[in-house]
């Protein structure tokens, strides 16, 4: 294999894929700890589709990722907050960068043992971060948080129908 060579169908850029067949958590319970507060505060402020990843296994800068999404900008703000103050206030963890805060399109909380992304629903989609990510083991997350999977397609379609109707059912 070369350093860019592929393994399934897929690019491996040198790094060595874990097994699909044994994936198993190998975040710390820190990391887990925070991703399951993270994961609560995004779902308290109605986040879309928060899910969480064990990456340790394939990055050595961070544990685990977190991402979720909000219809608007405002939203995505609202929740980025939320994610920030419980984490302080329960756990004692700042993060040590927070970027992309002015346009609140996208923003990334780090908190070295773990990453938060908070996307409006269209970088969402766009960016498809699930697909990078599809070969490490989904961590399981509170039930609220759980219980946002598949808001955002929903509001999509919501969204669509009130556009039709707005428009009398024309394009």
């Amino acid at each position: 294999m070369t350093a860019r060579g592929e393994v399934g169908g897929r690019e491996t850029l040198g790094v060595k894929q874990p097994s699909t067949e044994s994936l198993s958590v190998t975040a710390t319970d820190r990391s887990l700890e925070l991703i399951n507060k993270a994961a609560q505060a995004a779902a308290d402020k109605l986040a879309h589709d928060v899910i969480a990843y064990d990456v340790s296994d394939v990055l050595s800068i961070t544990d685990a990722f977190l991402l979720a999404s909000a219809p608007n900008d405002r939203q995505v703000k609202s929740i980025v907050d939320e994610i920030e103050e419980r984490l302080s206030k329960e756990l004692g963890a700042k993060p040590v960068r927070r970027e992309g805060d002015r346009e609140a399109r996208w923003v990334l909380l780090d908190y070295v043992d773990i990453v938060v992304h908070v996307q409006h629903s269209e970088e969402r989609v766009f960016y498809a971060l699930e697909r990078l990510w599809k070969d490490c083991p989904e961590l399981e997350l509170p039930a609220d948080a759980q219980a946002t999977r598949g808001k955002g397609e929903e509001h999509a379609r919501a969204r669509s129908a009130e556009e039709a109707n707005e428009s009398g059912g024309e394009w």
